[in-house]
């Protein structure tokens, strides 16, 4: 008999839960098969068979929660029907890596069997949509909660039995009429928290009670970017296959600053603060479920063409649900962009164990005073969160300051880099 248990999960992930059984007890596997998708605060992973062998006892049904080395199922080595014996460990994987064997196009496939996140799972089950039916956006061709979403019909519309001139009698007493004020739908929906939402929960709340957390703002003039970006777009993109974006001067603004105000880069440790010299940047990227949190490593050493070709990977990673552990793991400093979504000012909340996390904001134009004269200019508020038992109320300003001063004066950014 063989124990399939639950791998290693990754940097400080140490629990999941069971999302889907894909092999039902009795079921044959094969070595290097996939036999349950597990769902954890970071990404959604497929549990790998080592051996060939039949599916004797499933210990854990969809729902569970479970922790590392705990046994999911016991598998029957010499029930197997053929197949060579593996030996290689067993493997967790993102789903999205797997490459599902060749179907015909018709008939479609089951429910079951077509490939869709938990999430998406979830949504399907609650508004009773057929997954068989809905056309995938995520890779290869993977049903995202969106997808589902769309496919939701529309609410009835409200009976018009009403509506006409003359009243509908009726052999039952009449229900008495709801106030203007209040609809008829008063539907309530319970849905539990995936496991993704529960550990965002849990950390921004032990983040707030955990760490001495203070924010200064300032604001940055973003003409002399927003100019330059004008007129090299179309030779950057040439030359390197992507655009230029906005993320990467904040990306090399924060390293620049950050050398110079090592403390906010840094992370306490007991009674001892570490500090690190080197820059692993981390993105928060919205994503299917929650915030994800990718890491640039050794951004320092990327070039502006390097560092927008990961911003973008990264994007379409955290949409299609491809991201790795190791992508999410580590990082020594955030950055998070709620202007994308049109937020104007926000208060970002630290990334534990970080001690710093640049938050950018919507540009929008505004008047300014600028030597004596009123004019109008692109805009933007920055918010720097920062935990105050290591890092004072000066630095945390003169790091602003000096993330300001860099996107105003890109050609001094681009000498510092």
């Amino acid at each position: 008999m063989t124990n399939i248990l639950v791998p290693e999960l990754g940097e400080s992930v140490v629990e999941a839960r069971v999302a889907r059984w894909l092999k039902k007890e009795g079921e044959r596997v094969e070595v290097g098969e996939p036999v349950v998708e597990l769902e954890t605060e970071k990404i959604d992973l497929e549990v790998n068979a080592d051996r060939g062998g039949v599916i004797t006892s499933i210990r854990h049904k969809e729902g569970d929660d479970v922790k590392i080395g705990e046994v999911l199922a016991v598998m029957d080595e010499t029930a197997s029907m053929g197949g060579p014996q593996g030996s290689a460990p067993q493997v967790a994987k993102a789903r999205a890596s797997h490459d599902s064997p060749a179907v015909p196009a018709s008939p479609p496939l089951p429910a079951s069997d077509t490939r869709a996140t938990p999430t998406a799972r979830n949504v399907a089950k609650n508004h009773d949509v057929n997954l068989a039916s809905i056309q995938g956006s995520g890779a290869a061709g993977r049903v995202m909660k969106q997808d589902v979403e769309r496919a939701i019909p529309p609410a009835a519309a409200p009976s018009r039995e009403l509506q006409g001139s003359a009243p509908q009698m009726s052999k039952a007493p009449a229900s008495p009429a709801l106030p203007a004020f209040q609809s008829a739908d008063r539907r309530e929906e319970r849905q539990r928290m995936s496991k993704r939402r529960a550990t965002i929960a849990r950390r921004l709340v032990e983040a707030q009670h955990n760490a001495a957390m203070l924010t200064t703002f300032n604001e940055v003039d973003m003409t002399a970017v927003m100019a330059l970006r004008e007129r090299r777009k179309e030779a950057f993109k040439q030359q390197h296959g992507v655009s230029l974006g906005i993320a990467s001067f904040f990306v090399k603004a924060s390293i620049a600053a950050l050398r110079a105000f090592p403390l906010l880069n840094a992370e306490i440790q007991g009674d001892e603060i570490l500090t690190k010299h080197y820059y692993d940047i981390g993105l928060a990227v919205g994503a299917e479920g929650g915030l994800v949190v990718p890491v640039l490593r050794n951004a320092d050493q990327m070039s502006f063409a390097e560092l927008e070709h990961a911003i973008r990977d990264f994007a379409q990673r955290a949409a299609d649900g491809t991201l790795t552990l190791q992508d999410l793991t580590g990082g020594t400093f955030t950055i998070t962009n709620g202007g994308v979504f049109g937020s104007l000012m926000s208060t970002p909340i630290l990334n534990p164990p970080q001690v710093g996390i640049l938050g950018l904001h919507k540009i929008q134009d505004r008047a300014v005073a600028l030597n004596g004269q009123v004019v109008v200019r692109p805009m933007m508020y920055l918010a720097l969160s920062y935990d105050h038992r290591i890092v004072d109320g000066r630095e945390a300003v003169q790091f602003l300051v000096s993330v300001k001063e860099y996107i105003e004066d890109p050609g001094h950014l681009l000498l510092e880099s």
